[in-house]
């Protein structure tokens, strides 16, 4: 296998796991108040809710607040099913990285943009909506796990790019361009 196919093999992987995550992560918004359910149950029959009393108590208030607005604002859960749409069109957008990533390498950088976005996001919003700080550090804990493969996609791509110009010649990528 040449080094070039070599490199856009590992781009197409560590980008078909940022994909699958954007997925799961946007599939996960939209069950919520059932997941809450599910989780305080497990964490109950478990035994982790003894181990972690902190976060059964944060799992319990936010099991009561969702049932609350589920059964008097159901439409207020409308924002999670809009914010689980984007996680999953965000996911697409990084099928363009995934067919052609020297063309596209804009995702990427616009999706490590939007993870350094995630830190002051939480800072600013978790304390003025009552979110516990440790909770808030879960939150940008997906900016900094986020960006990192999109930093290694993005090392690759230029790899890719520099093997494409020295395989191609200036003139051939100019042509192309």
């Amino acid at each position: 296998m040449s080094e070039r196919r070599a490199h856009l093999r590992r781009i197409r992987v560590w980008l078909a796991v940022f994909i699958v995550c954007l997925v799961l992560s946007g599939l996960t918004a939209f069950p919520l108040v059932h997941e809450l359910h599910w989780m305080e149950d497990l964490m109950k029959s478990s035994g982790a809710g003894d181990l972690l009393p902190g976060l059964l108590e944060w799992i319990e208030r936010v099991r009561a607040g969702l049932d609350a607005t589920d059964e008097k604002y159901p439409f207020v859960l409308y924002g999670t099913d809009w914010l689980a749409f984007a996680h999953l069109v965000i996911a697409v957008a990084f099928y363009g990285p995934y067919r052609d990533p020297v063309r596209n390498i804009w995702v990427i950088e616009f999706g490590m943009i939007a993870c350094a976005g995630i830190i002051p996001l939480a800072l600013i919003c978790g304390p003025i909506r009552g979110i516990p700080f440790w909770w808030s550090v879960i939150d940008m804990s997906f900016g900094v796990f986020g960006v990192v493969p999109l930093y290694a996609v993005r090392r690759k791509i230029k790899q890719l790019e520099a093997l494409t110009e020295r395989t191609d010649g200036p003139a051939a990528v100019a042509a192309a361009a």
